[in-house]
């Protein structure tokens, strides 16, 4: 029993020499090695932060890019945009045909080691849950006075320099924000609501523009639109003639 109990104690120090054993090739790794890898799988790089691998795609990217997904005790898979839950996670490219290659090709039962419960719209739900993100963004940046609305007031925080990331209304005019943006077509815009959703985040009955200062919630919601927009499966637009231009259809 004790000759037992002092392998086990050995088998429990990975950084013993006697434990330690020679790198194993990704093609060497089976389905079941490889899915241990997915789970949580951290790699920091000093430019980039940590680093998350797709269970389907197998690319690492930053966190801020991917979704995380823990699985619920009643085995139902839950996505935790937050990154917070507790739990055993894994992660996916925020792409909405990676998703669905997961939901219908068993990528997620896989990775959870075992059946689980699967909505059958998660990419509407994970869309849903973006857009309520983003939307709490905004709240919070207006509260800590990092925003204004009006088509004057954000032109002005443009030509002053003082403006990190521009939101136009899902429902306003390319030609409007041509107009706004003249002289910085370089700033980002992003189009997570349309007016009246803006409106109500701003007590108003519509808002077609805002303007956020630079800071953290200006990084999150721009992140989380990056997330959206891949989710929804669309594409960047903007006119011909605004080189630079990065709006963000994300949603009405």
């Amino acid at each position: 029993m004790m000759h037992l109990m002092g392998r086990l104690l050995l088998s429990t120090r990975p950084n013993d020499p006697e434990n330690l054993t020679s790198p194993v090739s990704a093609d060497a790794l089976s389905d079941h090695e490889s899915d241990k890898m997915d789970v949580d799988d951290d790699a920091d790089d000093e430019n980039s932060g940590p680093l998350r691998r797709c269970i389907v795609t197998r690319e690492r990217f930053p966190v801020e890019q991917m979704l995380r997904f823990v699985v619920s005790p009643d085995r139902i898979l839950l996505p935790d945009l937050s990154a917070r839950l507790p739990g055993r996670g894994f992660w996916l490219s925020a792409r909405r045909d990676v998703l669905e290659t997961a939901r219908t090709r068993g990528a997620f039962s896989r990775a959870a080691r075992g059946q689980i419960i699967i909505p059958s719209d998660l990419c509407c739900v994970i869309e849903d849950a973006l857009r309520r993100r983003m939307k709490e963004a905004l709240g919070l940046a207006r509260r800590a006075g990092q925003t204004v609305s009006g088509f004057a007031k954000v032109r002005e925080r443009i030509v002053a320099g003082q403006a990190a990331l521009i939101v136009q209304a899902s429902d306003g005019s390319v030609e409007e924000r041509a107009r706004l943006l003249s002289g910085a077509r370089d700033l980002p815009v992003v189009s997570p609501l349309d007016a009246d959703a803006l409106g109500q985040v701003f007590g108003r009955e519509r808002v077609v523009h805002v303007a956020l200062r630079a800071g953290p919630l200006a990084v999150r919601l721009q992140q989380d639109n990056e997330r959206f927009v891949g989710v929804a499966g669309w594409q960047a637009s903007g006119s011909p003639d605004s080189s630079g231009d990065r709006l963000r259809q994300a949603g009405k």
